[in-house]
Order: structure tokens, then C-alpha cells, then sequence
């Protein structure tokens, strides 16, 4: 029986997709609805943070305990699904970045890949915004914003459940983690996963060479180039 010898684990916005704007929406909502205030959420950099992050930054900013915030978080997030389902309807605002379609079912067709998210959206969110893209089925596994609000823990999580998956452990250099900002390039490297940066969201390319990841692309149009530097480190 052989195994994957890769776990392939890609954030969402910005690197998959980009919801014009609909998360940030919705969250602002969420946040009246349940706390009364949306805090400073037009200003703040929502750009590689987790969600619980979010709301934890924002509600306490605005003067919240924490005891208090983490109370009504389920609250929070059932009204922002709600709200992000609404806002994305039927997916004609949700633009997929180039190339990233071929990339992701080509890996899910290789034998040497196992195809996962490592995103700081809450599963809710991460399915919400996928679902138009018909690519919510190719990944097998994730690990989310909802299951902790420090996204450097997230990829030891996220070997776990592949290891519950398919029978075998993934050493941290057999695990890539693909994102779009510097916090990507800090989570891989806090695990010791491979750093893959892609130049999709709101970071520069040099901004992000800055940051030293192990592979660096200005988008994943040349599928093939990709797979090649994915599946023979």
C-alpha cells in the first residue's frame, strides 16, 4: 500500500480566492449584531489573521473583557456564517486566482499528495467561500481559524489529522503550507514545514521574498512548475 509523501496545505484568501470584500462585511455585522459594536474593523489588517483573532482583537479594543468576548464567540461566528453565506450567494463575486483550480485537482490526482487547508477562516467560512469555486470537495483535511486563534498552531494540527487520515505521520519538511502573507511564511516556519509564498493577495512579491520562504511564486499559472517544486523537495 503506498502513502503521500506530501501534505499540501494551502490558505484561502488571497491564495485560493479573493472574496471581494464579503468577510469583512459579514464579520462587521456579526459583530454588531452580537456585541454591539463592530469595533475599529474598517481599519484593521485582516490580512493572514485567524478569525478568532479577529474577534478577539476587535471586541477588546472596543473595551470588552475577553471572558466576555469568548462567552458569545459561537454566537459571533453562526451570525457571521450567516451573513457570508448571504453575501456570497451564488459565488459570482468569489474570483479564483490563476491557475489554482488546475493545481489543486491535479495534486488530488497524484498518489505523493494528500490536498489540505490551513486557513484562518473557521470551517464555516472556508466551505462558504469554496463551495462556488467547485473546489471544496478536493480537500481532504483543514485546520481553521476556529479550532485555535494562533495560526503557528495550526499546522501540527493539521498533520494530526492526516496522520488519523491515512495511516502515517508527516515529518514538518514532508508538509508544505502555501499562503499569500507574511503570516503564512511565520506558521510554516514556527512548525518547520516548507514556507511557500505566492504573490495572489495584498503582499508584494518582494514583501514577501522578504520574509525568506523556501518557494516563492508571482501566481501558479504554470501548473507543471509548480507541481515539479512541490512534489520533488
Amino acid at each position: 500500500m503506498s502513502f503521500p509523501v506530501r501534505l499540501v496545505l494551502f490558505d484561502v484568501d488571497g491564495t485560493i480566492l479573493s472574496a471581494r470584500g464579503a468577510g469583512r462585511r459579514a464579520f462587521a455585522a456579526a459583530l454588531m449584531e452580537v456585541y454591539g459594536t463592530a469595533g475599529d474593523i474598517e481599519r484593521y489588517d485582516l490580512r493572514g489573521a485567524t478569525d478568532q483573532r479577529i474577534v478577539f482583537e476587535l471586541m477588546e479594543g472596543a473595551g470588552l473583557s475577553r471572558d466576555g468576548v469568548r462567552e458569545r464567540l459561537d454566537d459571533c461566528f453562526e451570525a457571521y456564517a450567516r451573513g457570508l453565506h448571504a453575501e456570497i450567494g451564488d459565488g459570482r463575486g468569489v474570483v479564483v486566482m490563476p491557475g489554482i483550480a488546475d493545481l489543486v485537482q491535479r495534486l488530488d490526482g497524484e498518489k505523493a499528495a494528500l490536498v489540505g487547508l490551513l486557513t484562518g477562516n473557521i470551517e464555516a467560512g472556508a466551505r462558504i467561500k469554496l463551495t462556488p469555486t467547485g473546489l471544496w470537495p478536493y480537500f481532504q483535511l483543514g485546520a481553521y481559524g476556529s479550532d485555535h486563534h494562533d495560526r503557528r498552531q495550526l499546522p501540527s494540527l493539521a498533520a494530526r489529522r492526516a496522520q488519523a487520515l491515512v495511516g502515517r505521520g508527516f515529518r514538518p519538511e514532508e508538509i508544505l503550507v502555501i499562503g499569500d502573507t507574511p503570516r503564512d511564511i511565520e506558521c510554516a516556519r514556527h512548525f518547520g514545514a516548507v514556507a511557500v509564498a505566492v504573490a495572489t493577495g495584498q503582499y508584494s512579491r518582494a514583501e514577501l521574498e522578504a520574509e525568506g520562504p523556501d518557494l516563492l511564486f508571482d501566481d501558479f499559472s504554470d501548473v507543471e512548475a509548480a507541481l515539479t517544486k512541490f512534489l520533488s523537495r
